[in-house]
């Protein structure tokens, strides 16, 4: 899929924007998971590491959030949110892919969470990403690279 994703780091001029993309894509899930909606706790979901975020653009349109933190041993996909209305298409599997591709090649593991109620796990699990922790509401996932040799060569598929 040759998609022209462009990404751009987030500034405080993007919080409107992040507001309601937060609201249109995470609001029903912590919803159904009993946990806060409330505008000043999703607020602060998108403050959380700002400084690692980027806004995703798909032909010069902003479409979804990535905020990822890279360490020496570890990418941690901190947030991943695509409009509803793009979503379905593939590109959070082909913004996935590229993260996992850059940790193989680095010989690192990426992490994420994901809400128990979000059926984005499901992409997650194909990805190659394993449950390895829990708590009340969320999964914690890690894809450890020397365990998916296979599927990282598969990731195009």
């Amino acid at each position: 899929m040759n998609t022209p994703l462009t990404y751009r780091k987030a500034t405080e001029n993007d919080i409107d924007y992040l507001l309601d993309l937060r609201i249109k894509t995470m609001v029903p899930h912590y919803a159904e998971s009993n946990l806060p909606t409330d505008r000043e706790t999703t607020l602060q979901r998108i403050l959380y590491q700002f400084d690692k975020a980027n806004i995703i653009f798909l032909d010069n349109h902003p479409i979804g959030l990535l905020k990822v933190d890279r360490t020496d041993s570890n990418i941690d996909i901190l947030q991943l949110q695509i409009d509803p209305d793009q979503q379905g298409k593939g590109l959070g599997k082909m913004i996935l892919t590229d993260i996992l591709e850059e940790a193989s090649a680095a010989g690192k593991t990426a992490s994420l969470s994901v809400l128990k109620t979000n059926k984005a796990q499901h992409l997650y699990s194909s990805l190659g990403f394993k449950v390895v922790g829990e708590d009340e509401h969320s999964f914690f996932m890690k894809f450890l690279p020397f365990e998916n040799t296979n599927s990282t060569n598969n990731l195009h598929e």
